[in-house]
Parts: C-alpha cells; structure tokens; sequence
C-alpha cells in the first residue's frame, strides 16, 4: 500500500457537498485531500446545459446505479443515474436551483437537529450564491455558486406557465423566494450559458487551491478506525491502492448510496449484516443505510401540433448542426438549456401547510430513459410530470459483498399509503388540467401517455405501478438526528466515534420541497463551517 500523505482533513466524494466542504476548508487554511471515484470534469457536455442528455448513461461520467425490484411498481427496477466525476450529480444533472421551503428545515430542528432551522441555514444558502437578480433578503452575491435565469425561452414555455395559471395556479416569480407555491420560471447553476457545478463553483479559486489536493479516479475503499477514532482512508487507483491519514478529521460525501456503503465496508454498520458479509464490526451503528427515500414521479406526453420543442432538435441532424453553432459563436441557442424550463407548486390538500406536489413541465419528450439511454419520441411532443414531494415510503442502501467497488443494493418503497397514492393521482389529474386550458390549445394535438384512454383511479394508479420512477434526488441513509435511527448527530458527526463526519444528502432526516443540489451544497457550506469552529 502506497503513502499518499497527511492532510488535516480528508474528504471523500466530490459531489455537490464534498466540494463545497473541501473547498471552503482549503480557504479556511486547513489542508484537505479531495478524493473522487471519477474522472475530471473535462468533457465539453459537461459544461453544456443541454448536455445532460449525453452524460445520462455515460458509464465514464455516471455510476449507472440500478435499484433492487419495487414490489409496488410492478417488481421493476429504477435506473439511478449519479455522478462519477468532479461535481459529482451537478456535473450531470437538469441544474435547476431549489432550496425548499422554510418549514422543511423547521421540521429538521423540531426532529431535534439543532442549528438546522430555516434562520440558520439561509445565510449559507447566501453565502454559497451569486443571484443573478441581485441581493435581497433571500438571496446573496458574491457567492461561488452561479444562480441565473433561463437564457432560453420558446412560446411554449409561456403557454405552460400561462395555462397553469388558467388552472387556478398564481404565478410566482421566484420559487426561492418569500413563497414556494405558484407556477413560473425556475432558475438555474449557470452562468454565461454554461453549467456552474459545485466544482466549478469551490474547486477553482486560488485560496483553495494552494491547501487542497485533488486527486480523481480515487475510489475511497476504507476507513481506518483505531480506538474509535478515524484516522486514515484507503482508497484505490489506476496506480495502485493508497492510504492518506489525517490529522483532524474525516468527511464522507459519497452521497445517498455512497457514504452508508463506504461506511459499511469499513465495519461502520449493523453489526449483524456485516459479520454475514465477513467484514470485521468496528462500530455497531445499525441506522447506517437505513431512511432512503426519494420524490416519485409520473409523466403525461403531449404531441405537438406545431415543431415547438427540444425533440425537433434531437430528431434533426440539420437543426443539430445549427444549434451548434449558435452556442459556439452566440453562446445563444436551445443548448444553453437543459428543456427543464418551468414549472408549479401545489398542495394536493388545501389542509397541508406547505405544497407537496411539484409539476415539472419540460420541453421535451422520451419513449425510454433508462441504462440504455435516453430515446426521444419521433415528433415534436413535452412532458408534464407530476412530482410528489412527501413521500411516506422509506427504503435501504446497504452492500451484498464486502468488494467495496461493488455497487449497493438500492431498495426503494413507494405507494406504501393511501397519501401516497392519492398524492400521485392528484398531480396526474392536475396535469391533464393543465393541458387542457386555452393557452396549450394552439401547441397540442393529443395526449399520447398515458392517453386519454387510461381513466379512473385504477386505471391512472396501474399506469403509475407500470411507468413511474423515482426522481432522481435520494436522501436520508445517514440520518442526522439522535436515538437509535440516526447516524450522525446536529454536527454531522458519526455517533460513537471521533473524526469522522458526513456532509451530503443522506445526512437529510427529511427531504425537501424541491431539487435537492442546492441543499446539498448547503450541507457542505455548514460542515465546513462547523469543522473550522470543531478543530480550531
């Protein structure tokens, strides 16, 4: 096994949050060894907004995840496309900036998570942010993270907007603003029509660079624990297996499916599951792995009328050719977008306080979008997708084999109650609502899924088992929280151990109202914070 070295802390996984920490720590003055699995984030697709679309089953760029079959879904499995590169999932993903609402982060102080509040974490939602819009009570500046508007708008976009509204949804200019419910614009990790990942946005500034290093293709196998403490990390190469130690602290940001596996394969677990695998207990922590849950998504297709959306683009090598060379000589065009353009907040019960459904309205359509990649329809045609936000269903991550460059097992439940059900079918009937206002009018020919044909509750729901998926924003297999069911404490540190935290999406005990990459920033900007207070 090969020295890589001491540094005062070490991260592993570069996603959204693991940058954020490694970044802010570097200009903290503590020096941080950045370990990612993947690659750098070279590929021009990357930084295309619309080349999401080419990195959605990229092997070299996307762990490809598959989950385990879902009993409620008709025993399918779901395709889990995350990041395998510097940026982790915001280097790949529809870039939509979200935060949530403030009850959500309420809720995780109520649970006991002190400092979590909404008050609390809106400075670093600030802090992290440069708004294109200027500076207000619910926005910064100067921020290392990008946040603009669409570039790019089509008549339809408006038209969606505009027939939401028709259906009885307000308008509203600014979902991270004072309110989140109402249909509008969202806004997006971009700048000068670029994507604006989390590497892009903490891994580049000078401060940082001269206490960090970043070493990629760096896949994280093990951490060392002697006396209940971590204190090194192994991690295997191209060149080789290495082993790096640090001084002050260990950070795990491997998101949802990666930080509970790399916890497991170094002993940190339920005991009982460990020792049938043959992995040596080292900390019986059995909440590792456990509270996975996710939004869950539907989709109804419209045909256009009109060429009116991006599947013109996919389905003409001509129109191709000429979007091309807008983005390359105007940094102007429908590449500049990811067709995630708009969308609506609701509650599916006017009792609820806060909205549970979102409507993502895209301007685009596909007939697949799994491993084998992502196949448009034919003809011109978009996508409203219903997008239910509180779901009850919780499910687990947790490894089959002690190989830690073995994927996980991914098991998600859904439908599990009759709030989930109704939920889903409420924000299917609304999207049919929506399609059917005057302002779509001029833009539809036919609803061509599930069609008109598929009616009723039973018939929507099995629809649902057949086609639905989950939405792509796993959280909550590290728990914050304290007791029994949680893994890491209102510090992100591991319960029963010393140096060693997690800072990333699993540590959520409760998902957001929204897209989940802003947040997960937000957790890497306050763990670097709490660290610098934590270590002097």
């Amino acid at each position: 096994m090969q020295d890589a070295g001491e540094f005062d802390i070490i991260v592993t996984g570069a996603g959204s949050a693991g940058c954020a920490v490694a970044g802010r720590l570097a200009e903290g003055g503590r020096s941080v060894l950045l370990l990612e699995a993947g690659p750098r984030d070279r590929s021009p697709w990357i930084h295309i907004p619309a080349g999401m679309t080419k990195l959605f089953t990229n092997e070299r760029y996307n762990w490809r995840f598959e989950s385990e079959p879902v009993e409620a879904l008709n025993g399918r499995t779901l395709y889990q496309p995350r990041g395998k590169v510097l940026g982790g999932t915001s280097s790949i993903n529809g870039t939509v900036y979200m935060r949530g609402t403030p009850g959500d982060y309420d809720e995780w102080r109520q649970r006991g998570n002190e400092g979590w509040d909404w008050d609390n974490v809106l400075p670093m939602f600030k802090r992290a942010q440069d708004q294109s819009r200027g500076e207000s009570e619910q926005h910064g500046t100067g921020g290392p993270l990008k946040v603009s508007d669409m570039p790019y708008r089509l008549p339809l976009t408006e038209a969606m907007v505009e027939a939401a509204v028709q259906a009885g949804i307000p308008r509203n200019p600014d979902f991270n603003g004072p309110e989140q419910e109402g249909t509008g614009y969202y806004q997006f990790t971009a700048t000068n029509k670029r994507r604006w990942s989390s590497a892009k946005a903490y891994l580049r500034s000078a401060s940082a660079g001269r206490n960090l290093t970043i070493r990629t293709e760096a896949h994280a196998t093990r951490i060392e624990v002697v006396q209940g403490r971590a204190g090194a990390v192994q991690f295997s190469t191209p060149g080789g297996v290495w082993r790096a130690r640090a001084r002050a602290e260990i950070v795990v940001s491997g998101g949802a499916f990666g930080s509970p596996q790399l916890l497991e394969v170094s002993g940190i677990g339920a005991g009982g599951l460990l020792s049938s695998l043959g992995i040596e207990v080292v900390h019986d922590l059995p909440a590792v792995g456990e509270n996975l849950h996710d939004h869950f998504n539907s989709y109804l297709t419209y045909r256009c009328s009109v060429p009116s959306t991006l599947n013109d683009l996919a389905n003409s090598p001509l129109r191709q050719l000429f979007a091309g060379a807008k983005y390359v000589l105007q940094g102007a065009g429908p590449l500049t977008n990811t067709g995630v353009a708009v969308g609506a907040f609701v509650r599916t019960d006017e009792r609820l306080e806060r909205p549970d459904m979102q409507i993502n309205m895209l301007l685009w359509s596909a007939k697949e979008r799994r491993r084998t990649g992502i196949v448009p329809f034919p003809f011109s045609s978009f996508t409203l997708s219903p997008v239910h936000l509180r779901p009850d269903g919780r499910g687990t991550v947790h490894i089959n084999s002690p190989d830690p460059l073995a994927p996980p097992a991914i098991q998600f439940q859904f439908l599990v109650s009759e709030y989930d059900r109704q939920a889903i079918l409420y924000g299917t009937r609304l999207c049919r609502k929506i399609a059917s206002q005057p302002a779509l009018a001029p833009f539809i020919e036919e609803e061509i899924v599930p069609g008109p044909a598929v009616d009723g509750d039973d018939a929507l729901l099995e629809d649902v088992r057949a086609r639905a998926i989950a939405n792509y924003h796993p959280v909550g297999t590290c728990r914050m929280g304290n007791g029994p069911d949680a893994v890491v404490d209102a510090r992100l540190r591991v319960h029963g151990l010393q140096g060693l935290r997690v800072a990333d999406a699993s540590i959520m005990p409760q998902i957001i109202a929204g897209n989940t990459n802003a947040p997960s920033i937000m957790i890497g900007e306050k763990a670097a914070q709490m660290i610098l207070e934590d270590t002097g």
